[in-house]
């Protein structure tokens, strides 16, 4: 297939997504059948709109084969209900931008694939910590607390700190059974190594496993059993850390996990 034939039939999707997201009765429908099937009545009490104006859209959306009619039940074909699944996916990910946009608009982002920035829906559910002049740790102290709750641990760490590294010691030292994977670059590596001190306690350590990567990331990421955290460098090139996203619940977690393992394997 030619780009020329690959931009033809994208333009032609486009119409259709089009077709449905430009008008709130159709896209309306096809998320009240999404979950199951329902009668012309069910339909009405749901969106609480006339029967005429409801049929209307469902013939429309039968003509493009989106829904069929079985018996008294309205219900989604498979093409239905793979596009209202990426219809909701486009609304959660929208949502997800929309909630944390100070943090998404200010930061460099270079650094997250496309096909992580593709799943943001998964952050829906984050928190926006931010620093203010009248207490600069905020973000980091509430980090840091997350962080000493835990018991494993998988860390991208791009900046050389010995502020970060002391608490993770900590976090070692105060979990028997704790476990810490550290993705670093060479040069971060090599000034680790130089220091005797966390060289002992980190590298030496047999709860920790450090894993050297030659990409020099644009981002700070943790993921551990009950939170994952992002912060990232501002557009001009320096680290950030008075804005933080923290996520407890699954997905947020499998996302960051996720964009871990994008790196952890190379």
């Amino acid at each position: 297939m030619t780009n020329i034939q690959t931009k033809k039939e994208l333009n032609e999707e486009y119409k259709n997504v089009k077709y449905i997201l430009t008008s709130s009765m159709r896209t309306k429908l096809l998320l009240a059948l999404y979950e199951h099937s329902k009668k012309l009545e069910e339909i009405r009490k749901d969106l609480k709109k006339p029967s005429a104006t409801i049929l209307h859209g469902l013939k429309e959306l039968e003509n493009k084969n989106l829904i069929r009619k079985i018996q008294k039940h309205y219900e989604l074909t498979s093409n239905g209900y793979i596009l209202t699944t990426n219809m909701i996916k486009l609304i959660e990910n929208w949502y997800s931008i929309n909630k944390s946009k100070q943090f998404w608009n200010n930061h460099d982002l270079s650094d997250i694939p496309k096909e992580m920035l593709k799943d943001i829906y998964l952050l829906k559910n984050v928190e926006y910590e931010t620093s203010t002049t009248s207490d600069l740790s905020n973000a980091f102290n509430k980090y840091i607390k997350l962080l000493l709750k835990s018991t494993e641990l998988k860390i991208i760490l791009p900046i050389y700190s010995e502020n970060h590294f002391k608490h993770m010691i900590d976090f070692l030292n105060k979990h028997e059974q704790a476990k810490l994977e550290l993705i670093v670059n060479e040069k971060i590596l090599n000034s680790i190594q130089q220091n005797k001190n966390l060289e002992r306690k980190l590298l030496e350590n047999e709860k920790v496993i450090v894993k050297c990567i030659e990409q020099d990331l644009k981002l700070f990421l943790t993921c551990s059993d009950n939170f994952m955290s992002l912060t990232l460098f501002l557009n001009d090139g320096h680290y950030d850390d008075s804005q933080i996203l923290i996520g407890k619940d699954k997905n947020a977690i499998k996302w960051a996990l996720n964009l871990i393992q994008c790196f952890s394997h190379n």
